[in-house]
């Protein structure tokens, strides 16, 4: 079809289309234009200008963020009765116990430990790392740690990617007492260095090696120049300095660091050590889509020596080579947190079926391992069902809120507060206190039909990404009218289909994109329902003769959805109508899925599986899903992941390259 001819159509398409089916601003308020005053104020630190304007939103529905915001500029200064004041006077709000957090945190880094204590039993979020860390230290300082204490302040400590005050001067204090070793420490280290954090390795260092930080800081600027000559230390030390230099090193040049190991290193390493270094370069090479990243694996003699993220890698790699052995066997190295993951759980039952002689007991473990997964919420939920034999289909509805259920939403004030300050602009704001209404895991969180309540309460007000958050928390019932909203479906619908697009995908890609926040803006400038960065939208107006574009359009929704569903169509006729490629491509950049897709031919499942981006990873897989739910959802039928996904491999010499030049 002409593109000419698709837009003559889409014209008459426009003109009948729903009316606008987002959020309207509510009617203004006279402190409207002061509150917004007071956040640009307090994202510029002017303390004096918040000062200033607080008295004028007194009673205004939003105060607790104008208290907050006037507060918080000026908390290190702040007495400890202007804070209980504010929590009091604010109490049971997220914004008492945002800052109680933040009072926690500062009172932590002033060791004001009887302080500390009497504020914190009052907090409510329990979710700051560091928090958790500083009242772990008070334990041992005062003799209550346990070895459960030390494990809770591993795991903190670990899962904290950048350098802190409250777990580094926890875990020095819990190491110097021998209630953590030297190897946690020295852990802490390497996963710092892999994750190109120096300052929280240095901080790892000084605590277990303080003299050792000027030869830690050589062998972070040069690993390659440490490993060769600069490693002048003795015993422990030098190994343990030679494993970082090793793993830094393979972040850059896997092939060299392997060498290293292999001809200079290895026989000076412990175990442990070696087992780690080896890990470390299979994920690097496994992360380049390398045929080697199993052969660097296969010299770890130890898997649970291995983080659960060299260990994920591992069964990637493993995937990819069809080695199902190998499969198992590193997920079943992994902690028993890393193995409940859906991810690992399907992934183990595949290769308990794999093998040619497969056992009846294999067979059932196999078979329970998907039943405890299998649904139709997510990716491999959904594949786990295919696998049992079943398809993607709508679940029953839920019983329909009660006038009741749904009266005791709309009172609830944390709820319109947050919705209050979406409509005003205060989109973060809002989020941020909506998502603590609704978690179920603070004290007094919302039971299934309270969140469905809430979640219909955003959906009348057309704040799609909450009503779709929100949903998502039930367990027992899932409302797909509200988990899979289609607004604008008139148009979506009738575009899509105009130029041959399956509109169950561009409404898979679009709650996955801005999740039908209309105004959504990226970091790196995508605008809109399909967040179309500005380049690609005039590469796109150019394709299909639509003159005139000019930035601000992008946030029209006509607009928006005509440029991206064709460009999203332009980028799925290059990559031969593979789904997983064009979501890929549509997230990534075109040019990585074509080069992700040489080597073998895999299952889709797999290709996915092996995307090297975290983030175009989770994307792909969650919009595949989204699809193929939208599809159950528009068509009535059931629906199989499995086809969508395909195979993915090598184009072939006679596949024609179309849209080359593809931004």
């Amino acid at each position: 079809m002409q593109w000419s001819k698709i837009l003559t159509s889409l014209a008459a398409v426009l003109a009948v289309s729903a009316p606008l089916a987002f959020a309207q601003p509510q009617v203004p308020n006279p402190g409207d234009d002061t509150i917004l005053e007071m956040q640009q104020a307090f994202r510029k630190g002017d303390k004096q200008r918040l000062q200033q304007l607080l008295p004028a939103v007194r009673g205004h529905a939003l105060e607790p963020w104008a208290a907050y915001w006037a507060l918080r500029a000026r908390l290190d200064e702040a007495s400890a009765q202007e804070v209980q004041d504010f929590l009091q006077r604010y109490a049971g709000t997220y914004q008492e116990d945002r800052l109680r957090n933040d009072w926690l945190l500062l009172l932590g880094q002033r060791r004001d430990w009887a302080q500390f204590a009497a504020f914190l039993p009052g907090y409510r979020m329990g979710d700051d790392h560091e928090v958790r860390c500083y009242a772990l230290l008070i334990d041992e300082v005062e003799g209550r740690a346990d070895a459960r204490a030390a494990d809770e302040l591993r795991r903190h400590w670990y899962a904290l990617r950048e350098a802190d005050d409250g777990c580094t001067q926890a875990a020095s204090r819990f190491y110097a007492d021998g209630k953590i070793s030297a190897l946690d420490v020295w852990r802490k280290a390497r996963l710092a260095v892999e994750a190109n954090k120096p300052r929280a390795a240095r901080n790892a260092v000084e605590i277990v090696a303080p003299e050792a930080l000027p030869e830690a800081r050589s062998m972070f600027e040069s690993p390659s120049k440490y490993l060769l000559s600069f490693a002048t230390t003795r015993g422990r030390l030098r190994q343990e300095l030679v494993t970082l230099a090793l793993i830094r090193l393979a972040a850059s040049d896997v092939d060299n660091a392997a060498r290293l190991l292999d001809a200079k290193w290895a026989g000076q390493l412990s175990p442990e050590e070696r087992n780690w270094a080896w890990g470390a370069i299979g994920k690097q090479a496994a992360l380049r889509l390398a045929p080697e990243a199993l052969d660097y694996f296969a010299n770890v003699t130890r898997e649970r020596d291995l983080s659960d993220d060299m260990l994920a890698w591992q069964v990637r790699a493993a995937l990819r080579a069809g080695q199902w052995k190998a499969v198992r066997q590193a997920i079943d190295a992994m902690s028993e947190d890393a193995r409940r993951d859906s991810t690992w759980v399907y992934w183990k039952a595949r290769a308990l079926l794999a093998g040619r002689h497969v056992s009846d007991a294999e067979r059932t473990q196999a078979r329970q391992l998907l039943e405890s997964i299998a649904g139709p919420q997510g990716f491999y939920e959904q594949l786990a069902l295919e696998e049992l034999g079943q398809r993607v289909s709508v679940p029953p509805a839920p019983a329909p809120l009660t006038p009741e259920e749904k009266a005791a939403a709309r009172a609830n004030a944390a709820l319109q507060r947050s919705l209050y300050a979406i409509a005003l602009g205060l989109r973060s704001e809002g989020v941020r206190e909506w998502n603590y209404a609704t978690n179920l895991h603070t004290p007094g969180g919302m039971g299934e039909r309270e969140l469905l309540a809430a979640a219909d309460l955003a959906c009348d007000r057309h704040v799609w990404d909450r009503c779709i958050n929100t949903s998502e928390r039930t367990r027992s019932v899932m409302d797909y009218r509200q988990r899979f909203p289609m607004p604008l479906q008139s148009l979506v619908v009738a575009r899509s289909q105009a130029i041959g697009l399956d509109p169950a995908y561009v409404y898979g890609l679009i709650r996955q994109e801005s999740r039908f926040v209309l105004d959504a803006r990226s970091g790196v400038g995508a605008a809109g329902l399909m967040q179309i960065m500005p380049a690609t939208a005039r590469w796109t107006a150019r394709k299909i003769g639509l003159t005139g574009l000019t930035p601000d359009q992008l946030a029209d929704r006509d607009t928006n959805v005509t440029l991206g569903t064709a460009y999203l169509k332009l980028v799925l006729d290059s990559f031969d109508g593979s789904m997983l490629l064009a979501a890929a491509a549509y997230n990534a950049g075109p040019g990585r899925p074509r080069n992700w897709r040489n080597g073998p031919v895999l299952e889709g499942a797999i290709w996915a599986e092996n995307v090297p981006f975290s983030e175009t990873r989770d994307y792909v897989k969650k919009v595949l899903a989204n699809t193929t739910n939208y599809a159950a959802v528009l068509t009535g039928q059931p629906q199989s992941l499995k086809a969508r996904l395909g195979q993915v491999g090598p184009r072939s010499d006679a596949q024609a390259q179309t849209n080359a030049d593809l931004p």
